[in-house]
């Protein structure tokens, strides 16, 4: 299989598997227990906290260990909504994951009101709006895709958290296709909240982290053991949480790895058997692994299909998403229609892939589209998945 799925999960890197194991067999010690299994579990989960917090230029107390992003992100938000009852208002923008689109819902539906920020046509959240959204002492907090999951289209976050700091609220960003990818400084960009995920960085599943700023407040959404400082009850996932550690720590060598000459040589060669190729996003700043491409006239979910059966793994979109039919709300906003969404397929890379694959696969991703083209064409008959 060729996979180009990057932005659903990556593989998990050999050494961070390595790095794992001996937690779930050897070293299996509670990090809350008192003996001495249960000081140098404590002792690992310590190391993973400061690896952790050094990819992000954060310190070791300000990283929470979580189930993943969805949890860090439920969370900020419910904790936003409880500190703060007398700033009804949560601010996100029109291109956000699943996990702050509910999130936000349920916002509304205990009593709040949500703005959502639009995004211009090469999906950029447009500052003047984001702006005009804020109210000054009614804004309880402002939570921001940094880079998107669909099209890989990186938000103006520097600007947004000034924006937002100027009228005293707090920001949330969700980081999750950010870190790793690229290089995130909080020094820099001095966020109040991020969330991340070890699976979309060559960890394992299951284990996140939430950044709490040293001068945020939070309330842990979890209680009962009091683990992680008070932050997050529950036993820690402490094999997961060693490997997030150790894939926390090899990212920071990943940012030389030229993803982006992978992700452009795709686009060149599909583009060029495609001339009427649409790339989302490109004018924009993009993360370098991530190309979200419609193929006018070739149905994206009968081409993805093929593509599997071809041994080449991709998306239509959104992984958390992937088996429901409505269009994809990311490329309505930035003003494409459901028929365009409908032609439209995310390829996403790692530094697993190499060059030679990914191009052969742009080559079985042409031949595969003329394929359900002339299909269709024969007197309208039906594509057939041989």
């Amino acid at each position: 299989m060729t996979y180009l799925d990057a932005n659903a999960t990556t593989p998990p890197d050999p050494e961070v598997v390595r790095t794992m194991l001996p937690w779930l067999t050897e070293h299996y010690g509670n990090p809350s227990a008192s003996h001495a299994a249960g000081r140098e579990s404590k002792r690992a989960l310590e190391k993973a906290r400061r690896q952790v917090a050094t990819m992000i230029g954060a310190t070791a107390e300000e990283i929470v260990f979580t189930s993943g992003a969805t949890e860090s992100i439920n969370s900020v938000i419910l904790f936003a909504q409880s500190e703060w009852p007398e700033r009804p208002l949560l601010i996100i923008s029109a291109v956000e994951h699943a996990a702050v689109i509910e999130s936000a819902g349920r916002w509304e539906a205990l009593g709040g009101r949500v703005k959502r920020v639009p995004v211009d046509n090469h999906g950029i959240v447009k500052l003047e709006a984001m702006q005009s959204a804020l109210e000054p002492g009614r804004t309880a907090l402002v939570s921001i895709i940094w880079a998107n999951n669909e099209t890989g289209v990186i938000s103006p976050m520097a600007e947004i958290v000034a924006m937002a700091h100027a009228s005293g609220a707090p920001v949330h960003a969700d980081a999750v296709q950010m870190v790793g990818k690229l290089p995130v400084d909080i020094g820099a960009v001095p966020l109040d909240y991020l969330s991340l995920s070890a699976h979309k960085m060559h960890g394992v599943k299951g284990c996140g982290a939430l950044f709490v700023s040293r001068r945020a407040p939070f309330h842990p959404l979890l209680i009962g053991g009091g683990q992680e400082s008070g932050r997050r009850s529950g036993t820690e996932n402490l094999p997961g949480i060693v490997a997030m550690g150790k894939a926390a720590e090899l990212a920071q060598n990943d940012y030389a790895c030229d993803l982006a000459a992978l992700r452009d040589g795709f686009e060149l060669r599909l583009s060029a058997g495609w001339p009427d190729a649409v790339i989302h996003g490109s004018q924009a700043p993009r993360l370098p692994n991530t190309t979200s491409i419609c193929l006018p006239g070739v149905d994206a979910a009968a081409l993805l299909i093929l593509l599997d059966q071809r041994g080449i793994a991709c998306s239509g979109g959104s992984a958390c998403h992937a088996t429901s039919l409505h269009p994809s709300h990311v490329l309505a906003s930035m003003g494409y229609p459901a028929s365009h969404a409908a032609s439209t397929l995310r390829f996403s890379f790692s530094r697993m892939n190499t060059r030679d694959e990914v191009s052969a696969a742009a080559e079985e991703v042409i031949r595969s589209a003329r394929h359900i083209l002339d299909q269709r064409d024969t007197l309208g008959s039906p594509v057939e998945f041989a």
